[in-house]
C-alpha cells in the first residue's frame, strides 16, 4: 500500500477508534470524511458541543442531514421500495449500544466470525460476552427497527408535547429512543454524561427524565436519588434497563423511580408508560398545589406519599384548633396610612402564618386581623394538641420580638411612636367535619363544628399576650410537661352550661 494510502488509513481507523458510534455512522454512509470528523471532534473538545452539533457549526452537513442519516442507518424512515429488504442496524452494533458488549468484545467475536463461519449470537453466548435472554432482546429491537410499523401520533398536549431528558451513555441507545419519541409528538434532550444531565435538568425543565441504569460514574439510580433529593424533586423519573429482575426492579423503586421499563419495550408501550406517569404526577401536582396554599412542606410530601389517607370530601376527625387576633388593631390602623397599615398588618400575619407552618398546622384562613389553624386535617399526628401549643407559644415569642425591635426603633428615630400590638389566643380540640366547603366556582379546605366555635369563643376572651386553652386539649396534653393555669369556668354563646378553662404558661 503506498505510504500516502497507508496515511489515510490509519486517519480512517483512528477516527474509527476515538469516534463515538454516532461518527462511525456517518463515515459508513459517506455523510462527512474523516478529516471533518477530526475537525469535529477537536472542537467538540473545546466547547463540549455533541459531535452532530460541531459538525453543524462547522458548516460540513445540515441538521436534517444528521437525522436522515441516523434514521436510515437505524431503519427508522419510510420502507424500501417492494422486493427490498428493510435496513436493520448490525446486531452486534446494537448489542454495543445497549451495553450488553463492549467494543473489543465485539471486534474478537467478529473476527471469530469470519475465521469460522459460526453464527454471531453462539460465539457471543458461547464466551460468556452475554446471555440469551440479551441476544434475544438485540434480535427483537432489530427486529422491530426493519418492520416499520407506522407510528402512531399523539394528539398535542394542553401547554404544547412533553419534553423528555433521555439520559444513557450510549449514543446510539440515545438516538434511538430521541428519534422514536420525536416521531409520536415529543420533544427530546439527550445527555450522555449523567452529571452534565443533573447540572442542566433545572435550565432544560423537562416534563420527564428517561435514564439508562448502568452508566459510568453514576448509575440510573443514582441519578433519581439525587433528582428526588434536590429542588426537582417532584419531576418523574423512568428507569430503561436491560436487567428485568425483581431485585433491581425494587432497588429502582426505591430510589424514587416512578417507573422501570425494560430498554426491549415498544417505542409504543414506551411512550403509554410515560403518559401513565404524566397523568399521576399531574394528579400529585394538583394536590400540591391545593395543600401548599394552607400547609407546610412537610404535610404535603405526606400526603402525597398517603394520598389515599386524605379525604377532601368531609369526615368527621378530632382537631385542636387555634384562633390568634392582633389586639388594638383597629386603633393603630386609624392613625397609620393605609399603605403602612398594610404592611405592619402583612408582617405580622407572616410570623404568626410561620409559626403554624413551623409546627406543622395547617393555615385555614386569614380573619381580617388574626387568623385561624388546624392541627390534624388533612395530615393526623398523635401529637396534634402539643403542634398547636407550640405554635401559639411560637407566636407570643415572635410579638415580643417585634415590640423590642420596634422601640429599639423608635428610641433611635423618636419619629411617630412604637408599635404596642398584642395578641390574644384561643385554643380547643374535638370532633370537626374537615373537608372542602363551599360550591363550584370557589370551595376551601377547612372545619367545622362546635370544637371550632369554642375555638374562636376562647380567642375573643383572650387578654393581650394570653393563651387561653379547653378542657379536651389540656386532657389530652396531659404528661407532656405543658404548663396551665386554671381559672374559673366561663359562659360561653349557645352552651347551656359554664366551660371549664385553662391559661397556657409560657
Amino acid at each position: 500500500m503506498p505510504p500516502a494510502e497507508r496515511a489515510e488509513s490509519g486517519k480512517r481507523s483512528a477516527v474509527r477508534a476515538d469516534s463515538p458510534l454516532f461518527g462511525e455512522l456517518l463515515l459508513k454512509l459517506g455523510i462527512v470524511t474523516p478529516n471533518q470528523i477530526e475537525e469535529a471532534l477537536a472542537l467538540q473538545a473545546l466547547n463540549g458541543q455533541r459531535l452532530g452539533e460541531a459538525l453543524i457549526s462547522l458548516g460540513y452537513v445540515t441538521r436534517e442531514q444528521i437525522q436522515d442519516a441516523l434514521g436510515e442507518a437505524l431503519g427508522l424512515h419510510n420502507p424500501p421500495p417492494q422486493g427490498l429488504t428493510p435496513i436493520q442496524p448490525p446486531l452486534g452494533e446494537l448489542l454495543v449500544g445497549l451495553k450488553y458488549l463492549t467494543v473489543a468484545q465485539l471486534d474478537e467475536a467478529l473476527a471469530l466470525q469470519r475465521r469460522t463461519g459460526r453464527k454471531l449470537g453462539e460465539i457471543l453466548v458461547e464466551n460468556g460476552y452475554c446471555t440469551y435472554k440479551q441476544l434475544y432482546e438485540g434480535l427483537g429491537l432489530q427486529g422491530r427497527v426493519g418492520r416499520q410499523e407506522p407510528p402512531a401520533r399523539l394528539e398535542p398536549h394542553e401547554g404544547g408535547h412533553h419534553r423528555v431528558m433521555v439520559v444513557d451513555d450510549s449514543p446510539l441507545a440515545c438516538a434511538f429512543v430521541q428519534d422514536g419519541l420525536v416521531s409520536l409528538g415529543y420533544e427530546v434532550v439527550c445527555f450522555q454524561d449523567p452529571y452534565e444531565a443533573l447540572e442542566q435538568v433545572n435550565k432544560v425543565q423537562p416534563a420527564i427524565v428517561l435514564s439508562d441504569l448502568d452508566m459510568p460514574g453514576i448509575d440510573g439510580m443514582e441519578l433519581c436519588h439525587r433528582i428526588k433529593d434536590g429542588p426537582s424533586r417532584a419531576l418523574p423519573v423512568i428507569i430503561l434497563t436491560a436487567n428485568d429482575n425483581d431485585t433491581e426492579r425494587v432497588r429502582g423503586l426505591r430510589a424514587g423511580a416512578d417507573d422501570y421499563v425494560n430498554k426491549s419495550a415498544s417505542m409504543d408501550e414506551l411512550a403509554a408508560r410515560i403518559e401513565s406517569v404524566m397523568r399521576r404526577t399531574g394528579e400529585t401536582e394538583r394536590m400540591r398545589k391545593l395543600f401548599a396554599r394552607y400547609t407546610s412542606d412537610a404535610v404535603v410530601e405526606e400526603i402525597l406519599k398517603n394520598p389515599d389517607s386524605v379525604v377532601l370530601t368531609g369526615e368527621n376527625r378530632e382537631v385542636t384548633i387555634l384562633f390568634a387576633d392582633i389586639r388594638n388593631f383597629t386603633g393603630l390602623a386609624d392613625s397609620l396610612p393605609p399603605e403602612q397599615t398594610v404592611g405592619v398588618l402583612n408582617q405580622v400575619l407572616g410570623g404568626l402564618s410561620d409559626a403554624v407552618l413551623t409546627c406543622g398546622g395547617t393555615l385555614d384562613k386569614f380573619l381580617g386581623d388574626g387568623l385561624m389553624a388546624v392541627y390534624g386535617a388533612p395530615v393526623s399526628r398523635a401529637d396534634d394538641p402539643l403542634r398547636a401549643l407550640q405554635s401559639a407559644k411560637m407566636m407570643m415569642a415572635f410579638m415580643v420580638e417585634l415590640r423590642e425591635r420596634a422601640e429599639a426603633e423608635w428610641a433611635t428615630t423618636r419619629q411617630g411612636r412604637p408599635l404596642t400590638l398584642e395578641l390574644g389566643i384561643g385554643i380547643n380540640s374535638g370532633v370537626v367535619v374537615a373537608g372542602n366547603i363551599g360550591g363550584a366556582m370557589r370551595a376551601e379546605y377547612t372545619c367545622i363544628g362546635d370544637a371550632v366555635n369554642v375555638a374562636a369563643r376562647l380567642c375573643a376572651l383572650a387578654g393581650p399576650g394570653e393563651i387561653l386553652v379547653g378542657e379536651r386539649t389540656v386532657a389530652l396534653l396531659a404528661g407532656q410537661d405543658s404548663g396551665f393555669e386554671e381559672l374559673p369556668p366561663v359562659r360561653l354563646k349557645g352552651k347551656p352550661h359554664p366551660v371549664p378553662l385553662f391559661r397556657a404558661l409560657w
